[in-house]
C-alpha cells in the first residue's frame, strides 16, 4: 500500500471504489486475518479522509469499496464540524499525509430534516443549530444538504492548519453527495 498518493489519485481510486460498489452484489474487500495483521503491524496508510454522517445507513468504507487501513473515517451526525473533528483532519493531514478530504453527506440525512422540521432539544441541538447556521431558510432536503456539506467544507478550508497544508503540501478539500436510492455518489457539489 502506498504511504501518500495525491489527492487527484486518492479522488480516482474512490470514483472507481464507489463503481465497484454500485455492481456488486455483495463486498469483495479484504478484511481478512492477514489484512488486519499487516495493518496492525505495518501501521495504516488511508489514502483519503472522510467525513460522513453517522446514519447507520451511509458506510464510507463499503460505499468507496474500501478495506482496512484504506479510509480515515471520521463520523458525525449531520456531517458537521467542529474542533474534534478538524483535530482528526489535521493528524491525518500531518501525520498520515493524506492528501484528500471528502466531506460526504446524503439523502434523506435525519439530522438535516430533523433542522429543517423540527426543534430539537438537548445535545442533538447543537448539530441541527449548526446545520440551520448552513442553510438558512432553504427547505427542499437536498439542497439543504448541498449547502451544509459545502458549509463543513468551507470550515475545513478555513481551518489555519488546513489552508496552510493546502497551500504547501497538495491538500483538496471536496463535498459529496451519497444517494441513498441508488449507491452512487457525486462529487464537487
Amino acid at each position: 500500500m502506498e504511504k501518500s498518493i495525491s489527492a487527484r489519485a486518492a479522488l480516482e481510486r474512490l470514483k472507481e471504489g464507489n463503481a465497484a460498489y454500485m455492481a456488486a452484489e455483495k463486498s469483495l474487500v479484504d478484511t481478512g486475518h492477514e489484512r488486519r495483521r499487516d495493518t496492525m503491524e505495518n501501521g495504516q496508510h488511508p489514502f483519503a479522509v472522510i467525513v460522513s454522517c453517522s446514519d447507520s445507513r451511509v458506510i464510507p468504507e463499503s460505499i468507496f469499496n474500501a478495506g482496512i487501513g484504506d479510509l480515515f473515517v471520521i463520523r458525525v451526525a449531520g456531517n458537521v464540524m467542529d474542533d474534534h473533528q478538524l483535530g482528526s483532519i489535521e493528524y491525518a493531514a500531518e501525520h498520515l499525509g493524506i492528501k484528500l478530504i471528502v466531506v460526504l453527506g446524503h439523502t434523506h440525512c435525519g439530522a438535516v430534516d430533523a433542522a429543517i422540521n423540527h426543534d430539537p432539544q438537548g445535545y442533538v441541538k447543537f448539530i441541527t443549530d449548526e446545520i440551520c447556521s448552513a442553510i438558512g431558510n432553504e427547505k427542499d432536503e437536498y439542497k439543504a444538504c448541498c449547502l451544509n456539506v459545502r458549509n463543513s467544507v468551507k470550515i475545513i478550508e478555513n481551518s489555519f492548519k488546513i489552508h496552510k497544508e493546502e497551500a504547501e503540501h497538495g491538500l483538496k478539500v471536496v463535498g459529496a453527495v451519497y444517494y441513498m436510492e441508488d449507491g452512487r455518489v457525486e462529487f464537487d457539489i
